[in-house]
């Protein structure tokens, strides 16, 4: 029996309102749902079950255009071709040319937009912009997406990996996210060419076998007492919030980020959020008597709305990352950097107090073993942390020693 085509007519299809399924032949239904919509279909049999293939709106594609889809499917199956995976193969192309057009850099600045309400802090989306802008744009970042392999990637990580192994690492597993996300987006196809485990591991040395441990330049403890001394003739809020560094054994970004809601000047404590710490975990400072007077002289300079410990020049601002290095600049030390000072507390305390070497791993916010931080109750070693903060303010304030004359050294601090 002869299949009848052409069951429909213009005219039927515009007057059409109840929903339903109608035929029009050859497989071609007009779908009309329950609000009215109109649409076309295309039902055809794969495996021995029935398959619908949307073939587009009433409103966009006229009955005789409908029938010119239906045909195309039909012929398709009729060569054994599946006309859904046809079209979605053909989409997916689509896509990839399109993708020609999007270039690495796009795709980097794609993914952190999107990434960024999930990161810690501003500083975190900043590294992502510079790492990659330094030493993956200049290689690949006006290529289309598609087409980075794994040569280019080789070219990118092969000239930092041996000098700068852990800067490598982390542009290394950055371009590995933006290559992800592209694939997910339909931006690409194909394995990561970044992915390190069964395939950048056989082509690089792993980043612990070429490590070099680089020392941030740092002041002899011994002398700490002449350089604070240099430091308090210096005027501005950088001078103050550089001592203050040095006297709390902090970091550059939780010094200039601090605000005064995080200081109990009753207490005598500063409460670091973990949001602005390198571990991410809330961490206590003991305030020695200097670090307090620190605060009092830098009182006067607050403002209401953004409260900042050490306030920029600029009303609403910290002082800039760049403030402790220009800083030392003026003083004539290059030969220092701020974090340096962390290194001069820490062998003072191995070498001039008998304070565990866990109090000052915790003094500094280092992550100590679980075990350790059992050994020692929150009370007991906050305590401690208090003693020995306060006796660092004292070796480092006391008279520099070409300054004494025949004063006699103080005694050897205990804890």
């Amino acid at each position: 029996m002869a299949r009848v085509l052409g069951r429909l007519t213009a005219l039927k299809v515009e007057k059409l309102k109840e929903a339903g399924m109608y035929a029009d032949g050859g497989g071609l239904y007009l779908r009309v749902t329950k609000d009215g919509t109109k649409n076309w279909v295309f039902r055809f049999m794969l495996n021995k079950r029935p398959r619908w293939m949307g073939l587009g709106p009433v409103a966009l594609f006229g009955l005789q255009e409908a029938r010119g889809r239906a045909l195309d499917a039909r012929r398709l199956r009729h060569d054994g071709v599946d006309p859904i995976e046809t079209r979605r193969a053909s989409r997916i192309q689509q896509r990839l040319e399109a993708a020609k057009a999007i270039s690495f850099d796009e795709c980097c600045s794609a993914y952190i937009k999107a990434n960024r309400a999930g990161w810690r802090n501003a500083k975190h989306g900043a590294q992502w912009e510079s790492t990659l802008a330094t030493y993956a744009s200049p290689v690949v970042g006006a290529l289309p997406v598609q087409t980075i392999d794994t040569g280019l990637v080789l070219k990118v990580l092969e000239p930092i990996w041996a000098d700068k192994p852990e800067t490598a690492s982390r542009v290394r597993q950055r371009i590995e996210r933006v290559l992800d996300w592209a694939r997910v987006r339909g931006y690409r196809t194909g394995e990561n060419p970044a992915r390190w485990k069964g395939h950048l591991d056989k082509l690089l040395p792993a980043t612990a076998k070429v490590r070099r441990v680089v020392h941030h330049a740092a002041l002899p403890y011994g002398e700490m007492p002449g350089f604070l001394a240099d430091l308090r003739q210096q005027e501005g809020v950088a001078a103050r919030a550089l001592e203050f560094l040095v006297l709390t054994a902090g970091r550059t970004g939780e010094v200039i980020g601090a605000r005064w809601t995080e200081v109990n000047r009753h207490d005598k404590t500063w409460q670091v959020p973990g949001e602005r710490m390198k571990a991410g975990r809330e961490h206590r400072v003991p305030l020695s008597a200097r670090a307090l007077a620190i605060l009092e002289e830098t009182y006067a300079l607050r403002h209401a709305d953004d409260g900042f410990l050490f306030p920029g020049a600029k009303h609403g601002k910290p002082l800039s990352n760049m403030a402790f290095l220009m800083l030392l600049r003026r003083m004539s030390r290059d030969d220092l950097t701020a974090h340096g000072f962390r290194s001069s507390f820490r062998d003072w305390v191995a070498e001039r107090t008998n304070f565990p070497a866990e109090v000052a791993e915790i003094a500094l916010a280092h992550t100590v073993s679980d075990k350790t931080v059992a050994a020692y109750s929150r009370t007991d070693l906050f305590e401690r942390r208090r003693r020995l903060m306060q006796q660092w303010s004292v070796f480092c304030t006391a008279m520099p020693q070409e300054k004494r004359g025949n004063v006699t050294a103080l005694s050897r601090p205990q804890s």
